[in-house]
């Protein structure tokens, strides 16, 4: 055992992974986005289900468990010096993630990302492709994204709705989708771009004395709060206005709905960014994501 200069205890004895810090270092509670957008491509190709189920099980689990599961240890091994200052409690920092085994477990996922993902065909193949190589850019030396909080959080935006979401539509589809579903899941990724500032939110101290430019550390939590805000805010907007143009006036009406909710909370968020983001990533998100299937209905239908 040995003691860190934060006074958290690490293990070095240990060998093998906790069971435990395994799935704590995958975290499932961030699969459900890109699982969600690629059930919302499925509906807006507007092809029936029937006769897909493989494909539609298979890119779920692709598209949550392997991939985002993957891209999770891949950040966290190469964000584990940040870590350390941050949350030392967390799997690597810690010692339950021993060794190399965090590098380990990143390269053995996105192989099996790769094999599950071509056999969804073409398109789900060359989707795997671009979705590993994201998650590694947006972690790994010499381009770390994540280092921009203008192109990191557009990047793991467009991933983990746009990508998923074109590819659950053209992979039913056998084909490549219609351009306002590639347009609706672009607007939706970029809207994303503000999801994932205010993810940047709890990290600011290691972020900074890791000379990460999170918008939190270069704004401040004022602004970069309000600039998330409107990321969030003015997609939505350009998608109500799309919705009326295709004549789907009641869907329009209902992502209008989400998004008055989501400016209400919005309101209290803005108030004390760094108390209530976490609040709001548990209510305010959920109204966004409602709006995506709304919009998805309307495509599909």
């Amino acid at each position: 055992m040995s003691v860190t200069s934060d006074l958290q205890v690490v293990d070095q004895t240990r060998r093998w992974p906790e069971p435990r810090a395994l799935l704590r270092l995958l975290k499932p509670h961030t699969w459900f986005p890109p699982m969600w957008a690629y059930l919302c491509g499925i509906v807006s190709a507007g092809v029936s289900p029937s006769g897909h189920w493989f494909f539609i099980v298979l890119g779920v689990v692709l598209a949550g468990p392997i991939v985002c599961g993957m891209s999770q240890a891949a950040n966290d091994w190469c964000d584990r010096h940040v870590d350390a200052i941050n949350e030392p409690d967390r799997p690597i920092p810690s010692g339950r993630i021993p060794g190399r085994w965090g590098l380990y477990i990143a390269l053995a996922m996105t192989a099996l990302g790769l094999i599950v993902g071509y056999q969804l065909g073409p398109w789900g193949f060359g989707a795997t492709v671009l979705a590993v190589i994201a998650a590694w850019a947006y972690s790994a030396e010499p381009i770390r994204a994540k280092r921009s909080g203008l192109w990191g959080p557009g990047l793991c935006g467009l991933a983990y709705e746009t990508l998923p979401w074109i590819t659950g539509a053209a992979v039913v589809s056998a084909g490549a989708p219609s351009p306002q579903v590639i347009l609706i899941a672009v607007l939706y990724g970029i809207g994303a771009h503000g999801i994932m500032t205010l993810n940047d939110f709890k990290a600011i101290a290691g972020d900074r004395a890791m000379g990460l430019r999170s918008l939190p550390v270069t704004l401040g939590p004022a602004k970069a709060a309000r600039v998330a805000c409107w990321v969030m805010a003015v997609p939505q907007a350009i998608v109500i206005g799309l919705l009326t143009y295709w004549d789907h006036p009641f869907h329009a009406l209902g992502v209008m709905a989400m998004l008055a909710v989501q400016l209400g909370a919005m309101r209290v968020l803005l108030r004390d960014p760094e108390g209530k983001t976490p609040w709001y990533q548990g209510m305010g998100i959920l109204f966004y994501i409602s709006g995506m299937m709304i919009t998805a209905t309307a495509l599909g239908g």
